[in-house]
């Protein structure tokens, strides 16, 4: 009997839609209280899932989609920081 090696699912904090984990990019809320990309996803702390677009991006400040997943407020700063490393990541 064979079984299937399950892959792992995310939903995006964006659009809501799930999706592999290995092709979305995890949000990451340290235990320090800062909020960072984690490029590795094996980073310690919550995690929040986007899709690799920057329309789920601004999707999920515009619906606040961090804020729920974190439960708690999320800065302007720190979308705009998001952004900034999403754009040099994804160039």
């Amino acid at each position: 009997m064979c079984m299937a090696k399950k892959i792992p699912v995310r939903q995006c904090v964006g659009c809501g839609e799930m999706k592999n984990k290995k092709e979305m990019m995890r949000v990451l809320r340290t235990p320090e209280g800062e909020t960072v990309l984690d490029k590795t996803g094996k980073k310690n702390g919550r995690g929040a899932y986007l899709c690799i677009s920057k329309e789920c991006l601004q999707k999920a400040r515009k619906n606040k989609g961090l804020e729920r997943s974190f439960k708690m407020s999320i800065p302007n700063e720190v979308y705009d920081s998001l952004e900034k490393e999403f754009d040099e990541e994804n160039g």
